[in-house]
């Protein structure tokens, strides 16, 4: 134990880019904090969960995690919490939550106001645009959402003004480049390289970098397949993608979706490999990607990305890149079913996750749509086979009742 009393180590922090704040390298989530989605009952008062809430935050403080970030969006997570945090002392913890750019300011002005309230702070330490996706919403953020977020933050309602995405890599790169955000959520990991630009970008702006859904998104690595696990032991797969995203001092936190207290202790316990991480996860990573060539071939494991265009511009909108990036991971290592999971959202994600499935297609049009790949010939049988192997009963995401 250490001197705390704790049986993991102090929690190391990293300084959250121009924020100055020491932030976590394992930050909270609380998208799994709410007793229902579509916000049903949220003036009910339910003893079970805010109990468990409560012993959630209050020993995540105690270890070290103490940055909580939710989001309007996140069904009653921000009610929850609200009965939770008033109750702690405000200089114990990071807040954050999230609220989605609006077509009027008089909705994105009560959709803060409404978080406000729910939460029951007089300010927030971060504030994020969430959602950031596509151009309509980046539209929106610049035709007055950013500008009001940051009025806020020079009347003191948050400290930080940053912003979230899942969006296509220009959009990001713009949201960046407009140089007032102070920090961004994104996606990029092991499984999902494709942003590092991005995080690239970010640090040269000197932007705080929070990497969301390592777990999920990033590979249901709660539930690994067998073979993942023999390729990253000694860690397992959760602890290695901790661990090597990690060894990128570009990575300040990875956001974990905790709904009880016992989902901390994997991440904790790989911090006993901290000090060692680039050696260990370089090691892993070799035989991860000796594992990927043997099965998808070296050319198409480092260029399967190059020259495919976004879901908007190909036929019947089809989500050509992702698809590619599941079949690929599925293949190479075993990751049939988070990538059957990830397949079967494609249809019913709007702009959190665009693009059709490949169902159906006309091969001329996709060859025209992919003709600067290198592997352009190759593609219109790997739809096909993407399709044979995760194609399953359309799946909706967590927020839709999935």
């Amino acid at each position: 134990m250490n001197q705390s009393g704790s049986p993991f180590p102090p929690m190391p922090r990293r300084r959250f880019g121009r924020t100055g704040l020491q932030m976590p390298l394992f930050s909270c989530g609380g998208m799994r904090f709410q007793a229902s989605w579509d916000g049903a009952g949220a003036e009910d008062h339910n003893e079970e969960t805010n109990n468990i809430l409560d012993r959630l935050i209050r020993t995540g403080i105690d270890l070290g995690i103490n940055h909580i970030e939710t989001a309007r969006g996140y069904g009653t997570s921000e009610f929850e919490l609200g009965k939770v945090l008033p109750h702690i002392p405000r200089d114990d913890f990071i807040m954050q939550t999230k609220i989605g750019p609006k077509s009027t300011m008089k909705e994105f002005r009560e959709t803060f106001e409404e978080s406000m309230r729910t939460l029951k702070l007089d300010h927030l330490d971060l504030l994020s645009l969430h959602g950031i996706n596509n151009s309509e919403t980046r539209q929106w953020a610049l035709d007055g959402c950013l500008e009001q977020a940051l009025t806020w933050k020079e009347e003191g309602r948050c400290r930080f003004v940053g912003f979230s995405t899942h969006a296509p890599l220009p959009i990001i790169l713009q949201m960046i480049n407009t140089g007032v955000l102070d920090y961004i959520n994104i996606h990029w990991y092991y499984v999902n390289l494709i942003n590092w630009p991005a995080v690239l970008a970010a640090r040269q702006q000197d932007m705080g970098v929070f990497i969301i859904s390592p777990n999920d998104k990033g590979g249901k690595l709660y539930d690994p397949p067998d073979s993942l696990r023999e390729l990253c032991f000694p860690l397992t797969p959760m602890q290695f993608n901790d661990l090597w995203c990690l060894a990128h001092d570009e990575i300040h936190t990875l956001s974990l979706g905790a709904a009880r207290v016992e989902d901390f202790t994997e991440h904790l316990d790989g911090l006993a490999h901290y000090n060692n991480r680039h050696e260990l996860t370089a090691t892993i990573a070799g035989h991860l990607d000796t594992k990927m060539t043997e099965a998808v071939a070296a050319d198409w494991k480092t260029w399967w990305y190059q020259g495919i265009p976004e879901s908007t511009e190909t036929p019947d909108g089809i989500n050509i890149r992702e698809i590619l990036r599941l079949w690929s991971f599925a293949k190479g290592l075993d990751m049939v079913e988070f990538a059957r999971m990830r397949y079967n959202l494609l249809g019913n994600g709007s702009h959190w996750f665009p693009g059709s499935n490949a169902a159906a297609f006309d091969e001329t049009a996709i060859r025209h749509a992919v003709r600067y790949s290198p592997h352009a010939d190759q593609i219109p049988a790997t739809l096909r086979e993407a399709h044979a192997l995760l194609g399953d009963t359309p799946k909706k995401r967590l927020s839709q009742g999935g």
